[in-house]
């Protein structure tokens, strides 16, 4: 059964457990540096030793179509994401100052991208949305999706929304082709997309190779609610804990009521829950009930967790959060909006990441370069300026190259 817990005894959630990647990452060593100097000869290796993977190439033939109801909630999604896609994009812009400076800044999409989209216990079609949308609105070039046993539905996602560059490979080895290319897959510029330890692993070992969004952790949410339906606060509980034996659900409230009615709906639902092999041990070990003093404690719990989802069924609350991957605001607002359908990215900062970073987006297929044009006067009012400065670093010909245009 969830715990319940007072203040007090909250600080121990906030020592979660961090994501233990010293152990992974010596695994998977090994195979990054195979993939990297024997190309596809390691890469089908792999895809046959850990995918049952049985073909001659692991290049992915995209076709396949939808149900039709299912279509119609992929296509409603689809808008969804691509609409909110759009509003983050970084715009291009211009200022024309008086002083001759003309100062700006131009948006440019990455060149290749790769998704991976995870297909072990539970196939995640929405992933296919959530990363390959983004970059088509960020007009990235090569679109590249690993999956290393996709479903019908990932598929025809893929088809409908023109993939054509797919591949079946999965875990560590996957990562290493999409960061050095191999024979058949392209070397990508950025790496996007949830997985498992191993994924996790390769993801940061390759940091700098190439880019990643983050090292992602379980999945976690945390609710702050004085009042509210218990069975909808339970539900949403469950909805994150039924991901993993180690995904993390908390509920931060004042009351003491609502926490007994959450607890007690949160047993009903489990007791017919066909996901409760995986929602009880993660409820049992990792789930929590907090009764606060007050709401603006509440608030502080939740800004040192840093959580990946964070549910406000108070709006007022929402200017003193400063740190959250996504924020759903009000009751009515599950979290399985915003992982399937309601316009923002499911793909998530965890394990405290949050602290320094929102969730995918558009704006991370894009390099935002900025743009300086000086006139001859702009340059002259400027040049004492850079000389100083330059001469202060021992730098003598930085301050010649400026003074030189005033000679």
């Amino acid at each position: 059964m969830i715990k319940i817990i007072s203040a007090k005894d909250a600080p121990s959630l906030i020592q979660r457990k961090t994501v233990r990647l010293e152990e992974a990452e010596r695994t998977v060593a090994p195979i990054l540096a195979d993939i990297r100097d024997r190309g596809d000869a390691a890469l089908l290796d792999y895809a046959r030793l850990y995918d049952r993977f049985d073909g001659a190439s692991v290049r992915q033939h995209v076709i396949g179509s939808l149900e039709p109801d299912f279509r119609r909630a992929v296509e409603t999604a689809a808008n969804n994401i691509r609409e909110y896609a759009q509003a983050q994009l970084p715009k291009e812009w211009f200022i024309d100052h008086a002083d001759g400076r003309r100062l700006g800044q131009i948006v440019r999409p990455l060149d290749a991208m790769g998704a991976y989209v995870p297909a072990g216990r539970y196939p995640l079609p929405s992933t296919v949305l959530m990363t390959v949308i983004p970059a088509q609105v960020a007009g990235v070039a090569t679109i590249c999706v690993a999956c290393p046993n996709p479903s019908v539905e990932i598929l025809g996602i893929a088809h409908l929304l023109g993939v054509t560059h797919m591949f079946r490979m999965g875990g560590a080895q996957a990562i290493a082709a999409f960061a050095y290319g191999t024979e058949t897959v392209p070397k990508v510029d950025r790496i996007v997309g949830p997985g498992n330890i191993y994924v996790a692993a390769a993801k940061k070992l390759l940091a700098g190779e190439v880019g990643i969004d983050f090292v992602a952790g379980p999945t976690e949410i945390v609710v702050i609610a004085a009042e509210g339906n218990p069975r909808w606060i339970a539900a949403d509980l469950l909805a994150q804990a039924e991901h993993d034996v180690d995904a993390s659900a908390i509920l931060l409230t004042t009351s003491r009521k609502l926490a007994e009615g959450v607890a007690a709906a949160i047993e009903r639902q489990l007791a017919e829950l066909p996901t409760a092999h995986v929602a009880r041990p993660s409820i049992d070990k990792n789930g929590a009930i907090v009764v606060v003093d007050s709401l603006d404690q509440a608030v502080e719990l939740s800004n040192a967790l840093a959580p990946e989802h964070l549910a406000l069924h108070d709006a007022s609350l929402l200017a003193k959060i400063r740190h959250a991957g996504a924020v759903f605001v009000g009751p009515s607002s599950t979290e399985a909006a915003g992982d399937y359908c309601s316009g923002p990215n499911h793909v998530l900062p965890t394990s405290g990441a949050a602290r320094i970073r929102g969730g995918l987006s558009s704006a991370d297929f894009v390099k935002v370069i900025a743009v300086q044009e000086l006139s001859h006067e702009g340059i002259r009012r400027l040049i004492p300026s850079i000389a100083k400065l330059a001469r202060a670093e021992g730098l003598e010909a930085h301050a010649r190259s400026a003074e030189v245009r005033h000679e």
